[in-house]
C-alpha cells in the first residue's frame, strides 16, 4: 500500500489520496506545510548545539585544536570514559536481565513487589545516590566507586525495556527450543536472549549516554570525566576554547556510542509470523535457586534504595526541624515545580508536529526531521548549556541567564522523551476520524485538533510527566543557565553538598525524591500496560 506523502495531509498509511474528495485534497495540500513548518523550525533549533561545536572548532583554528585535543589530559579522560563504559554497561545488562527474568518469568515470591523496587531507583537522582554512598563510605572514590554507584543508579533504564519485552514474548518459541533437547540455560541463550537484543541495546544506549552526560555523581566520587572537566573549565577560568574542544570530543564519543549501538542491534527482526495468539506464560519453578534469587533482589533493593533512604533518614534525624526552613525549601520546591511544568508543556507542544508527521506522513523528509529531533537527546546537558551560554553571550546578551534560555535548554535535552510518548499515542488515534471531521467541513488543522489531539491527550500528559521528571533531576544545564536568584532543588542541594553541609542538603534531596517517585511509578505502570500486563 502506498504511504502518505506531502500531498495527503490526512491520509492514513494504508490509504490513497483518491479516497478524499477534491476539496479535501486541496485543504490537505494547504495544511501539510502548516504542520511541517513548525517541525522544521524545531529541527533547526535542535541543531544549534552541534552547529555551535562545528563553528567554534573552525574558528579556533587547526593548530589550536590540535594543541587542545591531542594532549595528555584528553587522553586520560578518554581512558576514564572507556573504562567506565566497559565496566558499567555489561554489569548493568547482567543485573537488569537477571532481575527482569526473575520477576517476569519465574515463580519468585512477591514478584510484583520486586518489580516495583527494581524501578524505584529512577526516582533518586544519580548525584543523590552518590551523596548517599559517600556519606556511608567516605573513602569511596575513583573508577570502582563510579561503577558501583552508576550500576545502582542506572540499571532501571535497562530493566524497564527488558521486562516489557519479556512480557510480550511468545513462550511457544521457548517450548519449541526445549522440544529439541536444549537445557533451560541453552533455551534462554538460544531462544530468549536474541529476542531481547533490541531492548538490551536500547537500554544500554541510555545507560551509556547517561554515563557520558553525568556530572554530579562523578564529581562526588572524585572520578574525572569529560563532563566534570568541561564544567571545571567553565566555572574556574571560563576557558572557552578548552571547554569547547572537550565538548567536541564528548560529542564524538556520543556519536561513537550511537554507532556502536546500531551495529550491536543489527537488522534482524523478531516477530511472530502467521495467525494465532501466544499462549499464557508458565512461570519457571526456581526450586533450590529461590533463595539466591530472593537474595539478589533483596541486596539490589537494599543497595539501590535502602542506602539512599537510610542516609537521608540519618542526616534528617541529625538536623531535626532546624534544617527545614520553610522559605528556602518552599522556594526551591516552587521553582522546581514551575520549571518542570513549564518545560514539560513547552517541550510537548514543540514535539507535537513531528509526532503527527511521524505517524500520518512518513517519508524521507520526515525521517530527516525526526533524526534531528532525536539526536539532541544524546548530547550531554553540559554541551547544550555551553553552546547556549556562548551564543547568548556573543550574540544575544539580554537572553543570558534568563528563563527563556533555561527552558530552551530543557526543551532540547528532553525533546526525544516527549516525541516518543506523543508518537505512540497519536498512532492509536484512527485517521478516519480526521477524514470525517474534514468531510463535515472542518479545516484540516481544526480536524486534527478536535479528533486526534483529544484522543492523544493521555499521551501528551505522559509526555509532560516524562519531561518534568527529567527537569526535576537535571543539574548541569541548570547550574550553568539558571537566572540569578533562581535555585531549584537540584542546584540548592548541589551548593550545600559542595560546602560539605550534608545535613542541610538532606531536605532538598528528599524533596527531589518525593516529586520524582509518583512520576517514576506512572512510567512503570505505563510500561506494564503497553506490554499487556495488568501490573
Amino acid at each position: 500500500m502506498p504511504h502518505a506523502d506531502a500531498k495527503s495531509f490526512a491520509v492514513a498509511p494504508n490509504a490513497t489520496p483518491g479516497h478524499l474528495s477534491g476539496s479535501q485534497r486541496e485543504r490537505a495540500r494547504v495544511a501539510y506545510p502548516l504542520v511541517t513548518l513548525p517541525a522544521l523550525l524545531v529541527a533547526l533549533v535542535s541543531l544549534i548545539p552541534l552547529g555551535f561545536v562545528a563553528v567554534v572548532t573552525v574558528q579556533t583554528g587547526w593548530d589550536q585544536v590540535v594543541a587542545l585535543v591531542f594532549r595528555g589530559r584528553v587522553g586520560d579522560l578518554l581512558i576514564n570514559t572507556a573504562l567506565l563504559e566497559a565496566a558499567t554497561v555489561p554489569l548493568t545488562i547482567v543485573l537488569a536481565v537477571a532481575l527482569a527474568w526473575l520477576t517476569e518469568r519465574t515463580n519468585l515470591p512477591f514478584s510484583r513487589l520486586w518489580a516495583w523496587l527494581a524501578v524505584a531507583p529512577l526516582a533518586v537522582p544519580a548525584f543523590v545516590h552518590s551523596y548517599a554512598w559517600i556519606s556511608l563510605v567516605p573513602g569511596l572514590k575513583g573508577l570502582g566507586g563510579g561503577v558501583l554507584v552508576s550500576v545502582l543508579a542506572y540499571f532501571p533504564f535497562l530493566y524497564l525495556p527488558v521486562a516489557a519485552q519479556l512480557r510480550r514474548l511468545d513462550p511457544a518459541i521457548e517450548d519449541a527450543a526445549a522440544s529439541l533437547g536444549l537445557s533451560p540455560w541453552r533455551v534462554f541463550v538460544r531462544a530468549v536472549l536474541p529476542q531481547l537484543r533490541v531492548a538490551i541495546c536500547g537500554g544500554s544506549l541510555l545507560v551509556g549516554l547517561h554515563l557520558l552526560a553525568e556530572y554530579g555523581l562523578f564529581v562526588m566520587i572524585r572520578f574525572d570525566t569529560f563532563s566534570t572537566a568541561i564544567v571545571d573549565q567553565f566555572q574556574s577560568a571560563f576557558n572557552g576554547p578548552a571547554a569547547n574542544m572537550l565538548s567536541g570530543v564528548l560529542v564524538l564519543c556520543c556519536l561513537a556510542l550511537l554507532g556502536t549501538e546500531a551495529l550491536a542491534r543489527g537488522g534482524e527482526r523478531y516477530a511472530r509470523v502467521g495467525s494465532g495468539a501466544p499462549r499464557m506464560v508458565t512461570r519457571h519453578a526456581l526450586g533450590p535457586w529461590i533463595w539466591p534469587a530472593l537474595a539478589l533482589n533483596l541486596v539490589t533493593a537494599a543497595l539501590a534504595i535502602g542506602v539512599p533512604f537510610t542516609t537521608l533518614t540519618r542526616w534528617l534525624a541529625i538536623g531535626g526541624f532546624d534544617i527545614w526552613p520553610l522559605q528556602p525549601v518552599g522556594t526551591a520546591v516552587l521553582q522546581t515545580v514551575l520549571l518542570a511544568v513549564m518545560g514539560g508543556m513547552l517541550t510537548t507542544v514543540a514535539a507535537a508536529p513531528m509526532a503527527w508527521l511521524s505517524v500520518r506522513a512518513p517519508g524521507r523528509l520526515q525521517r530527516i526531521l525526526e533524526a534531528c529531533h532525536y539526536y539532541v537527546g544524546s548530547l550531554p546537558g553540559v554541551v547544550v548549556a555551553l553552546a547556549l551560554v556562548t551564543i547568548t553571550v556573543r550574540l544575544v546578551l539580554p537572553l543570558y541567564q534568563t528563563f527563556a534560555t533555561l527552558l530552551l535548554a530543557y526543551g532540547l535535552l528532553f525533546l526525544p522523551r516527549a516525541l516518543v510518548a506523543l508518537r505512540a499515542s497519536i498512532a492509536q488515534a484512527p485517521v478516519e476520524l480526521e477524514r470525517a471531521a474534514m468531510a463535515l467541513g472542518r479545516a484540516p488543522l481544526q480536524a486534527v485538533r478536535v479528533t486526534t489531539m483529544r484522543l492523544a491527550a493521555p499521551g501528551a500528559a505522559a509526555s509532560t510527566a516524562l519531561v518534568a521528571l527529567g527537569i526535576t533531576n537535571e543539574l548541569t544545564a541548570t547550574l550553568m543557565l539558571s537566572p540569578t536568584g533562581v535555585e531549584t532543588l537540584a542546584t540548592k542541594f548541589w551548593s550545600l553538598t559542595s560546602e560539605i553541609d550534608y545535613v542541610a542538603a538532606a531536605p532538598y534531596a528528599l524533596m527531589m525524591i518525593v516529586l520524582s517517585l509518583p512520576l517514576t511509578l506512572v512510567l512503570h505502570r505505563q510500561s506494564s500496560r503497553a506490554s499487556g500486563s495488568a501490573a
